[in-house]
């Protein structure tokens, strides 16, 4: 009866109530609860800190911060003049290619020119020692059908005629330059596919978090072993990536492979005077083992 339900709901705020703003947001709720928001724009790593701090825009399958809520234009402006600014571009789309040397050159020549400048097979870059950005055409059209800019950078030689190029493209362009690479290169059969359904996965998390029993009390799902089971975070694909797609693909003749490495690889950006000295204490040289 309608008293019944209104005694329910009453009683379910009730409930509520009594529990702590530590319990409200168990981290094992949250990591449900932010997998469950990502079906459809995907968060950076750094979507926490940024929508505390900005308004947020959804493009290109993404969720980024679009413009402070407070006036911070002139504490950026200083950290890029006098200190260190950090901005993630890890919305940037990475394409992976891998094969002999000779043969990537071959048909990279096809969708660049050397007379804008830097080619795929500018000395520094090839070195791997420098990052190079150019401008991609459609194959055999250049100076017509501009695909768009993209940075790459070669991975350092070491010793073997096969090399490895990641290629960052603008997730606007991303679509129509992976396709002309596959032209390029012949590359129509899949190397691996990995099919997964990203709604259903967030729902089976859901369920692993918790279980609601018949009396209305929630208590933690227990795995085979007893243990309490805790929810990954899963983010499968990306905003311009189908996840019921293949993202590898492989040419049978050359055996050059191309594979989509959105979100796999992350991007930041360091600008300003103290950008090396941040890397310098951030980053740690790993010590060599040799067998």
């Amino acid at each position: 009866s309608k008293k019944q339900a209104e005694k329910a709901v009453h009683q379910k705020k009730e409930q509520s109530k009594t529990k702590c703003r530590k319990a409200r947001r168990r981290h094992i709720d949250l990591v449900a609860e932010f997998n469950h928001r990502q079906r459809k724009n995907i968060w950076l790593e750094t979507h926490i800190w940024h929508a505390k701090r900005f308004h947020m825009v959804k493009k290109w399958g993404y969720c980024l911060g679009n413009s402070p809520t407070e006036k911070s234009y002139r504490a950026c402006y200083r950290a890029m003049t006098k200190h260190c600014l950090l901005q993630d571009l890890s919305y940037y789309c990475c394409l992976e290619l891998k094969g002999k040397e000779n043969e990537l050159l071959k048909q990279l020549a096809r969708i660049c020119s050397i007379d804008t400048g830097l080619t795929f097979q500018e000395a520094s870059c090839l070195s791997g020692r420098f990052e190079g950005s150019l401008n991609l055409y459609r194959a055999d059209r250049y100076p017509e059908d501009m695909l768009g800019p993209v940075t790459f950078l070669w991975k350092p030689r070491d010793g073997s005629e096969n090399r490895q190029l990641w290629i960052w493209v603008h997730p606007a362009l991303k679509q129509d330059i992976l396709r002309e690479l596959k032209a390029i290169f012949e590359c129509s059969e899949p190397e691996e596919i990995c099919i997964i359904d990203p709604v259903t996965t967030s729902i089976q998390e859901e369920k692993q978090v918790e279980v609601v029993t018949s009396l209305g009390n929630k208590r933690k799902k227990e795995d085979k072993e007893g243990e309490k089971a805790v929810p990954v975070k899963k983010i499968i694909g990306d905003g311009t990536r189908d996840p019921f797609q293949s993202y590898s693909w492989i040419a049978r003749t050359t055996g050059i492979a191309i594979s989509d490495r959105s979100m796999e690889i992350l991007r930041y950006r360091l600008i300003g005077p103290l950008s090396h000295s941040v890397l310098t204490e951030t980053l740690k040289a790993a010590s060599v083992q040799t067998v």
